[in-house]
């Protein structure tokens, strides 16, 4: 490593957002030289908006302003201070634009987005620049009924006609959205140009023939660039619908029992579902990672841990390693025997073998960042809510550097590097 490369590995902005799940904070951990500071971001009285209408944390800018946007009026605001009560969405990243899609899971009772949607289902709101003060509303888009995921998909070198599509899971519908995602189209961009209905009517009650909602539950959305296909996890139903994104048909159905997500591996070879088996013994919960070739379209390796609930995936910058965070599940014996302080790391380059190549004892992590040099990974950020610390690893190595103390313990937990 040059020497240019060692300071600019020293050197990051990294925000930590803490909270009860009801009441948060923002602090910025910066490091110049090595030396590391940590500072509490100005709060802002709670706005007293209904659930509906509470402010948007969209993200810190580059002075470390908030980044805002009104649910109502869709207007973005740079504010110096964060409302403690500001809502941050779950968002995904199109890794080929500066859009960022925020997903609203709807009305807890009925998966409605009331303000926006009406009665006819949820919604996601498209921003772009998000993170920075250049960031702009570009559409909220009404879809079905949340909890949402979201892939994309795009031309590649084997599937050069797949359409530039966002698809959106929709939970509680046992739906499909298809969003047009190409901005030199302006007939179909940002609008919602398909529905599939992942209903299989043979799992549901009476044979009811591709009903709405239905029992399908998709929760795990990929989009392999090695075989251009999308698949989507009916968790439901326990198989896997293949899709072609040329025509938004499902193509086939492959079992795919016990898991409850799934994603691609960085070069669209393989699938990895995850899931837990808290049934078949009363004092452990049991993980399961199973690796599916999307060229074979089959199951081909798979892997039992005891005392183990994943809940979070991340890969580094290289797409050599892929991290899995842990978190507590299952009956109170078997929690009392889970490792939930844990973070898992994986080879990729063993695949389609499982090669565990370290756990980690981080504490309970709520969220993974990293920050890369020149496409090589530096550092390994993991936030500890309940220490309020975030624990800093070295990026090749994956051993522990320091701990970093933040505030106070909170039971939630993001954090995610800043421009700088």
């Amino acid at each position: 490593m040059t020497g240019r490369q060692t300071d600019e590995a020293m050197n990051f902005s990294l925000a930590y957002y803490a909270s009860d799940r009801h009441i948060g904070s923002i602090s910025v951990i910066k490091s110049a030289a090595g030396k590391i500071s940590v500072a509490g971001l100005p709060l802002a009285a709670e706005s007293g908006a209904d659930a509906a209408c509470k402010p948007i944390l969209i993200g810190v800018a580059e002075d470390h302003r908030i980044v805002l946007l009104d649910p109502l009026s869709k207007e973005i605001r740079l504010a110096d201070a964060f409302p403690v009560d500001a809502f941050p969405a779950h968002l995904y990243s199109d890794p080929r634009s500066s859009r960022d899609w925020f997903m609203n899971d709807g009305d807890k009772a009925t998966g409605n987005d009331t303000l926006n949607c009406g009665d006819r289902g949820s919604s996601v709101t498209v921003v772009e620049h998000s993170g920075s003060t250049r960031a702009k509303w570009l559409k909220t888009i009404c879809v079905g009924r949340g909890h949402h995921q979201a892939a994309f998909t795009y031309p590649t070198a084997g599937a050069p006609k797949v359409p530039e599509r966002a698809f959106i899971s929709n939970l509680q519908d046992g739906t499909l959205s298809v969003i047009g995602n190409d901005p030199n189209d302006a007939q179909t961009y940002l609008q919602v140009v398909d529905t599939i209905n992942l209903c299989e009517t043979d799992k549901e009650e009476d044979g009811a023939a591709m009903v709405v909602p239905n029992k399908a539950f998709p929760h795990g959305l990929a989009f392999s660039k090695h075989s251009g296909k999308l698949y989507n996890l009916n968790n439901g139903y326990g198989t896997i619908a293949i899709i072609d994104p040329r025509s938004a048909e499902i193509e086939e159905r492959i079992p795919f029992k016990g898991h409850s997500n799934l994603f691609a591996s960085p070069d669209g070879r393989y699938l990895i579902g995850r899931g837990a088996d808290r049934k078949s013994d009363p004092e452990h919960v049991i993980a399961k990672l199973s690796v599916f070739d999307v060229a074979a379209n089959k199951v081909v390796a798979s892997l039992d841990l005891p005392d183990i609930y994943f809940s979070k995936y991340y890969f580094n910058s290289e797409g050599s390693k892929l991290y899995l965070t842990t978190a507590a599940s299952g009956s109170p014996q078997q929690q009392g025997n889970l490792k939930a302080d844990v973070v898992l790391v994986f080879d990729m380059n063993a695949l389609p073998r499982l090669e565990l190549m370290k756990e980690l004892k981080v504490g309970a992590s709520g969220a993974l960042a990293f920050q890369a040099v020149n496409g090589r990974t530096q550092r390994v950020f993991s936030s500890h809510s309940a220490a309020g610390a975030v624990v800093i690893l070295d990026g090749e190595s994956d051993t522990l550097l320091e701990s970093v103390s933040v505030g106070m313990g909170q039971p939630h937990s993001r954090i995610w590097m800043l421009s700088q």
